[in-house]
């Protein structure tokens, strides 16, 4: 694959990871909902993608798609464990969220209908495949 593919591949993942770092913050500072524990950690993983990817876009680093490889399986990991909460195929005893602060799995994870751990983990998966995709063209 050629260079050009690779810089359009690493583009869309920062595209998504930025979007998506906008909207978590949105949703919390504007709207005022609190993120329960597993958003945070969702958080930490989308945070640094956002910055990552840019700079190695910024820099021409066609190699820093192993880094969004990374951090995208990391944060996939975590949205995966908070959509089966989610959904109830993770016993309730286990529930991280229940202690203190908001729960992990009330209509407060809803936007637009659609479950806030199924949104990052579809950008999770779709920032992880473009990061890959971005190294095809690399030599080494």
């Amino acid at each position: 694959m050629n260079r050009m593919f690779g810089e359009t591949a690493l583009g869309l993942a920062w595209i998504i990871a930025l979007v998506a770092s906008l909207a978590v913050l949105f949703i919390g500072e504007v709207l005022g909902q609190t993120p329960c524990v597993l958003c945070w950690f969702q958080r930490a993983f989308m945070f640094p993608l956002a910055i990552i990817l840019g700079l190695g876009l910024w820099w021409r680093d066609g190699r820093v798609g192993r880094y969004g490889i990374a951090l995208a399986l990391g944060g996939g990991a975590v949205a995966l464990w908070h959509m089966g909460l989610y959904v109830g195929l993770v016993p309730e005893r286990i529930l991280p969220c229940t202690a203190t602060g908001p729960s992990c799995t009330d209509d407060n994870q809803l936007v637009f209908g659609v479950p806030i751990p199924l949104m990052a983990l579809v950008a999770f998966a779709l920032i992880g495949a473009l990061s890959a995709l971005s190294l095809k063209d690399t030599r080494t």
